[in-house]
């Protein structure tokens, strides 16, 4: 049972075309050692996700961080069966033994959105932890890849980068903002339209990881669906971009998207540490710094590497729709990169 929950686990964290190119097998034995924490991990998204990591047979050693509870979360995760040693670390004066050697931190850490939340909600608590703790993370791990998930990850990514920057730590290609979460989506519900397995479906998601930032390229998706029409592609793409809104509407106030975000985020995690690993092709949307449009931050295909960010892949063919599209949410995640740079410099 354990292994058959292992090897689909292995086949869904590799879940994308790209994937299927580069998955390969590690055995414990040939794996490399690496240290993964998670930071956040008694929280909604955190328990399930610390679980999902200790699945993962490329995880030697797993570091489960939060304010308050981690102590019991460790315990429980430890007991299963399964390479990785778990320690769980509680309160600020643990924070440095969590983080030492790691080679990759996931940051899930903050409050959720609740009904009637707006993201600025969101914003007001969550960038003052993600300060706190990537000041940490420039003193404990300054090489790590730095994987956020807090919300909202168009501010708390130039947060994290304006971090690094004062601490003098800051390497581009190893800080991400995990918009896995979009691209699952996207691939979900597209499946499900265009009446195909979702196992082989492939759709790029660029822009930013919040509301009509989020632009899921289906006219690039794989397998080609010739069975849907604009209206189709239309309400795609904008139940793709309030997928949140769905679940927190669904759980009526007592959450929001804890399990998807934390599978997302343990798929996110497995490329990287597969590209540290040296596996070759390793390609995920993600929320990086670029190039490719006129802002500082945004989300596009990037090939994983050693060094984190080998490449940053450019937005390829553009339908008229998502032209538009792109167009449209500049303004907005423009808005919100400022935001969080303006943070990080004023307090």
């Amino acid at each position: 049972m354990l292994r058959s929950i292992q090897s689909s686990l292995r086949r869904g964290i590799s879940a994308t075309p790209s994937a299927h190119l580069h998955h390969r097998g590690y055995s414990s034995e040939s794996a490399p050692e690496r240290k993964v924490a998670v930071l956040g991990a008694a929280g909604g998204i955190g328990q399930p996700l610390a679980l999902l990591m200790k699945l993962n047979p490329l995880v030697s050693k797993l570091a489960l961080y939060d304010i308050a509870g981690t102590p019991g979360v460790a315990a429980d995760v430890s007991h299963v069966n399964t390479r990785s040693e778990v320690a769980g670390y509680v309160g600020e004066e643990q924070l440095g033994q969590a983080l030492e050697g790691c080679d990759i931190v996931i940051i899930p850490a903050g409050v959720p959105r609740k009904p009637g939340m707006t993201r600025d909600d969101l914003f007001n608590i969550n960038a003052g932890i993600v300060k706190t703790l990537c000041t940490a993370i420039a003193k404990y791990c300054p090489h790590a890849l730095v994987n956020m998930i807090s919300n909202p990850v168009n501010s708390t990514v130039p947060i994290a980068a304006e971090v690094f920057k004062k601490a003098g730590t800051y390497n581009e290609k190893k800080l991400f903002g995990v918009t896995t979460l979009d691209v699952v989506r996207a691939k979900t519900f597209y499946a499900g339209k265009a009446k195909v397995p979702v196992g082989g479906v492939d759709v790029p998601v660029v822009g930013g990881h919040a509301g009509i930032t989020i632009l899921p390229l289906f006219s690039q998706a794989t397998p080609k669906a010739n069975n849907l029409s604009d209206d189709d592609i239309i309400a795609l793409t904008k139940r793709t971009q309030d997928g949140g809104t769905e679940v927190v509407e669904a759980k009526a106030g007592k959450g929001s998207a804890t399990l998807s975000m934390a599978y997302a985020g343990a798929v996110f995690a497995d490329a990287c540490l597969k590209g540290l690993n040296g596996v070759q092709d390793v390609v995920e949307c993600s929320f990086v710094q670029s190039s490719i449009t006129e802002l500082p931050f945004f989300a596009s295909k990037v090939r994983l590497g050693k060094n984190g960010v080998e490449e940053v892949l450019g937005l390829g063919h553009l339908s008229d729709y998502e032209k538009q599209g792109l167009e449209s949410l500049k303004p907005e995640l423009k808005s919100s990169i400022e935001k969080g740079i303006k943070f990080a410099n004023q307090s």
